[in-house]
């Protein structure tokens, strides 16, 4: 039960397993029935017990977006990819992987896979990453001479094996609807259909692998898509509420912080929790800067938003909350408020541990 956690002395994040099982399942669910596979992006919560979670959905391949975290999960999971263009000043920790479990790579030019061909003693997949909007990394869908280029240095090898396309439509992330997120969805899959038709005959094993959060939450159309790898859903947080993925009941996490000081002249609150529990991601709402939202603590964890009550500012130690002047003497110093984060996948990178409601710690790779 949470009610109140009489240990609570600093900044601490509180998990929802209830929500966050449920949101797991529910992904789960979408991708079995759209026959797809379902390869979870492991950088939200960065942590083997939650990992293990996944296994009771049938999860057996996962994501990561780095090589120290694919060592990390490679204690429990072999088949891993590592959805982040290939570092190759990594080299020795590739090989070291790849002799213990498959180890699918990202490449988007040919230097990498050039120099890979030089350097590997074990067996890669590699997935060719393709941009389809976000402009962030991967190569032009059109561009076929430079994807052929890098398929030629890839096939000359005995070492890598090409196993498909890989994309993240991040210019989801820019959108406060469905119609938006659907209608980036939907131009990526025109142009990720058009190249996998180019290539099908040739590499007939090929795979697509679909990886926002925002698609994967609310699209039922993966037309030429076979593996999604959706992350935040996991926990999701108020930047996806705000994109339309997710409902604020959904969210499954949030940061315990205590109340250090008042200032009844200007309405706000002093917490003891700043950019380094939360980071400094931050939303837009009708003109006003939010990096959290507070809710209601409630016997069996957190209810609704309480209206108008937000983080308004951070610094590193210091959160400032904003609160109507009506509400002011509600809340008393050596109490702690509830805050919904803007960006769960930051807050556990900078938190690296959990506390669920039930009192169990849970520890990250950030916490080793």
């Amino acid at each position: 039960m949470m009610g109140e956690f009489p240990n609570i002395k600093k900044p601490t994040l509180l998990l929802d397993k209830t929500k966050c099982l449920a949101n797991i399942k529910r992904m789960a669910s979408k991708a079995k029935k759209h026959h797809l596979q379902f390869r979870p992006h492991f950088k939200t919560h960065q942590s083997l017990e939650i990992g293990r979670w996944f296994k009771d959905f049938g999860v057996d391949k996962i994501a990561v977006s780095s090589l120290s975290m694919a060592n990390y999960f490679s204690k429990e999971w072999n088949d891993i990819t590592v959805a982040f263009p290939t570092n190759i000043l990594e080299i020795d920790t590739i090989n070291s992987l790849a002799s213990n479990i498959t180890l699918n790579l990202t490449v988007e030019n040919t230097e990498s896979v050039e120099y890979l061909k030089k350097h590997l003693t074990h067996k890669v997949n590699l997935f060719i990453q393709i941009d389809v909007g976000y402009g962030r990394t991967g190569i032009d869908p059109s561009n076929t001479t430079y994807t052929n280029d890098i398929l030629h240095v890839i096939d000359d090898s005995k070492m890598m094996e090409f196993v498909g396309f890989l994309y993240h439509a991040g210019h989801t992330y820019s959108c406060r609807s469905k119609d938006c997120i659907e209608n980036i969805h939907h131009h990526g899959l025109k142009v990720i259909n058009e190249l996998k038709n180019q290539y099908l005959k040739s590499y007939p094993n090929l795979i697509v692998s679909l990886g926002d959060t925002p698609s994967c939450s609310i699209s039922e159309d993966f037309q030429s898509i076979d593996e999604i790898r959706p992350g935040n859903f996991v926990f999701y947080d108020l930047m996806q509420h705000q994109i339309g993925s997710n409902a604020i009941e959904d969210i499954a996490v949030a940061m315990a912080c205590p109340i250090v000081a008042k200032h009844k002249d200007r309405s706000e609150i002093v917490i003891y929790g700043g950019g380094i529990h939360f980071s400094k991601d931050r939303i837009i709402e009708n003109g006003t800067t939010i990096y959290g939202k507070v809710v209601e603590k409630t016997a069996s964890g957190w209810g609704k938003v309480v209206k108008d009550t937000y983080l308004k500012r951070v610094s590193q130690e210091h959160g400032i909350v904003k609160v109507p002047s009506e509400d002011f003497d509600h809340y008393a110093i050596g109490d702690y408020l509830l805050i919904l984060p803007v960006h769960s996948c930051m807050t556990v990178d900078v938190m690296t541990n959990y506390l669920t409601l039930e009192g169990q710690e849970i520890s990250t790779l950030n916490s080793l």
